[in-house]
């Protein structure tokens, strides 16, 4: 049976390749989706950090974060951005994904809210 709570030593790599000011968001909306899912995996996927919700996650069964200059990249899934379009009217959002600039704080409830509501999806 795999390890059901697993860091990845490639997603410490990948937060650690950026400036503090990305790392330090990365590394929040990381803690967020670790306080807000029971069971969590993570690995590389398209080059960006992936967190597996379910044992053995697929694509579809992932979250997804990647740094930018000035944002985070936030990619939970079209049927969460879809019930959160309201909530996510201050930020530049599409179909699967939503950018939280880095100089706003990070909507910490909003975050976790879809988190939840996208393990829930797959529950």
């Amino acid at each position: 049976m795999e390890d059901s709570n697993a860091k990845s030593a490639e997603v410490d790599k990948y937060i650690l390749s950026h400036p503090p000011e990305v790392q330090r968001a990365l590394q929040e909306v990381r803690s967020l989706i670790w306080e807000s899912s029971p069971y969590v995996s993570e690995l590389m996927n398209y080059n960006i950090p992936a967190f597996s919700l379910v044992v053995g996650g697929k694509r579809e069964q992932q979250l997804m974060i990647a740094g930018y200059k000035k944002h985070i990249g936030f990619y939970p899934h079209p049927d969460v951005i879809e019930q959160f379009k309201e909530q996510l009217s201050d930020f530049k959002f599409a179909k699967g994904s939503v950018q939280f600039p880095l100089n706003k704080p990070m909507p910490k409830d909003l975050i976790k809210q879809m988190v939840r509501l996208r393990v829930s999806q797959l529950s």
